[in-house]
């Protein structure tokens, strides 16, 4: 059998990282600088959610609810807080004939967001600003909005695993009323975003589905609503078709 030397510089750094991991608990997507979503790779930092199987599902739903559909325009999508840019940049991919925006309160994630567009040749329409606030200021109309906003609850920090608890941006995780502030401010924006016959798809934690499902249908009462299980079958996907 053929073996090749390991340069002893490459060795130590592996041991350390090996460390790292067992003892602080650093993700070992941080430690590598990237992580895999719907088969491909993606540049991660600390200033950014890992990207997980869950909202893989998110983006499979979201490319399903387009199918089928007759438009005399391009869709547009925008994609709400879009951390290390993953689902816009995989819609863009999986959609060609979609216009994607991407709006992100935080410049450091949208650093990483716009690497990972250029790195891909994904054309992003990226925007600085407290999700979909960007586009109202700009008077842009989109027919879907889809975001994984921060859900978890602040009292239920100390629940999470290390990983995420101590690595992953508090910004992208926490949320005030119960984990429900962001569907709330989400839902209240997209009164001023959303195109008639509109789309939105939502991730949610897994207990939020009646929540979230109670709330669009207040504001948009003659929609369709529909909770969907993921692969593990928790409630993980909350849609409305207006």
């Amino acid at each position: 059998m053929m073996r090749d030397w390991i340069p002893e510089d490459v060795l130590v750094k592996y041991v350390e990282d090996i460390k790292q991991h067992a003892t602080i608990g650093i993700p070992i997507q941080h430690l590598m600088g990237y992580a895999y979503f719907y088969g491909r790779k993606f540049y991660v930092t600390n200033h950014v959610l890992i990207p997980r199987p869950e909202t893989e599902e998110l983006v499979y739903h979201s490319i399903s609810s387009t199918e089928g559909k007759s438009v005399d325009k391009l869709p547009v999508i925008v994609d709400a807080g879009t951390g290390s840019g993953v689902i816009a940049i995989t819609l863009a991919l999986e959609l060609t004939n979609a216009k994607i925006h991407a709006t992100d309160l935080s410049k450091e994630a949208l650093k990483v967001a716009k690497k990972n567009a250029d790195d891909h040749q994904a054309a992003i329409h990226f925007h600085d600003g407290d999700f979909l606030q960007p586009l109202i200021d700009q008077q842009i109309h989109v027919d879907m909005i889809v975001s994984n906003p921060p859900y978890i609850s602040i009292k239920e920090k100390m629940e999470l695993a290390d990983t995420v608890r101590d690595f992953d941006p508090e910004l992208a995780l926490f949320a005030e009323d119960e984990g429900l502030a962001a569907y709330i401010k989400l839902i209240d924006q997209s009164k001023q975003v959303l195109c008639k016959r509109g789309t939105i798809v939502f991730e949610i934690g897994h207990q939020q589905g009646p929540q979230v499902l109670k709330l669009l249908k207040e504001s948009y009462p003659h929609s369709d609503v529909a909770i969907i299980k993921d692969i593990n079958g928790k409630d993980r996907i909350v849609t409305a078709q207006l």
